[in-house]
């Protein structure tokens, strides 16, 4: 007899980023690891931060505002929308899971693109949901006509990850917008944006675009990348005043710890700086989608800070070199890659170790 549910043998477990081995340089001393594996922004905390965590830190004996609302008041005001609309949670991953506890009971279903954000079927099937997986097309985005044909009454939850997330696809506003409203209006639909503020075409909407008139799309954000705040986890949605009320009663009380909230107040006040480092990602992400491309590897465009190489069967070898170059990257098992785009040196370093690998 078992004292936990039988399903969970079965669930994946997501996979932290890991230590390589030591690596010296040619002059023997010790080199930093080149953190590639998990789509941090490598420039620190944004300024201000830390300061306002050690201001919060004298009240760490209080509990912290559960409701959020001078944080969610600041993300309104940001984003042109009203306080209702507005929810927060420990990172974008916790709200991804909170969805789908306010919508779906044992067998309903929830779909989404695969390969796409890994905790999506994690978070699913921890709720006794369904995870539907619709393959990618061959360029590794999305299929939306293959999604929709998948949607059936027992759908109660839609993902789209955009950009795609971990192969750096993007979908465009025409197509968005033309499978959002083909869905039935009682099938939510999550328009998980991690990486919006490293999107530079055009023609790739902001999710938020699409919330008016259209009660059922949720929009899904978060602090851990762009902002730097991977390690204090604070995400937030946008959406109907009905969804973000459900959400609210499902949370986990005090998620969003006071030292969080007061450093994401701290770091909304750096746009300009917030938009500089992403420039300096942005500003690499072609030099490395060139290297990679040069080395064999057919990787699609990417409008994320990361890149996806299609690496099939070489993939354990080609992670096992990098990690002896002292560079992290994740793999998925026979796969691909996806690699984080860090500073030039970093990126120097895993162009060198994958030419090693090659």
């Amino acid at each position: 007899m078992t004292l936990v549910r039988p399903d969970l043998v079965n669930l994946p477990a997501y996979v932290p980023g890991r230590k390589p081995a030591d690596v010296l340089d040619a002059a023997g001393h010790p080199l930093p690891p080149a953190r590639l594996a998990s789509n941090e922004v490598p420039y620190g905390p944004l300024p201000g931060v830390p300061e306002a965590i050690a201001e919060a830190a004298a009240d760490a004996h209080r509990y912290p505002d559960a409701g959020c609302m001078a944080l969610r008041e600041r993300l309104a005001g940001l984003h042109g929308l009203d306080i209702s609309q507005v929810a927060t949670g420990c990172g974008s991953v916790a709200l991804a899971e909170h969805l789908v506890r306010a919508t779906a009971l044992t067998g309903d279903e929830v779909v989404f693109s695969w390969r796409s954000f890994e905790a999506y079927p994690i978070v699913v099937g921890s709720h006794s949901a369904t995870p539907v997986r619709v393959p990618n097309t061959p360029s590794y985005a999305h299929d939306l006509a293959a999604m929709r044909a998948a949607v059936t009454d027992r759908t109660r939850l839609v993902f789209v990850c955009n950009p795609n997330n971990p192969t750096g696809t993007a979908l465009h506003r025409d197509e968005l917008v033309d499978f959002v409203d083909s869905l039935p209006s009682g099938v939510l639909v999550v328009i998980d944006e991690a990486y919006r503020e490293f999107v530079t075409d055009a023609d790739v909407p902001d999710g938020l675009e699409l919330l008016p008139g259209r009660e059922h799309v949720v929009v899904l954000r978060t602090l851990s990348k762009a902002w730097g705040m991977a390690g204090l986890r604070v995400g937030w949605l946008a959406g109907t005043p009905e969804v973000t009320e459900a959400i609210r009663k499902v949370i986990t009380t005090f998620s969003v710890s006071s030292l969080a909230q007061a450093a994401a107040l701290a770091a909304l006040d750096q746009t300009a700086e917030m938009r500089r480092r992403c420039d300096l990602v942005i500003a690499e992400r072609p030099r490395v989608l060139e290297g990679v491309r040069k080395l064999g590897f057919d990787a699609p465009d990417t409008q994320a800070n990361f890149v996806w190489l299609p690496s099939g069967e070489a993939t354990p070898a080609i992670v096992a070199t990098c990690d002896r170059h002292g560079v992290i990257v994740r793999g998925f098992g026979t796969e691909g890659i996806r690699v984080t785009i860090g500073t030039p040196e970093e990126n120097d370093r895993f162009l060198a170790a994958l030419a090693d690998a090659v």
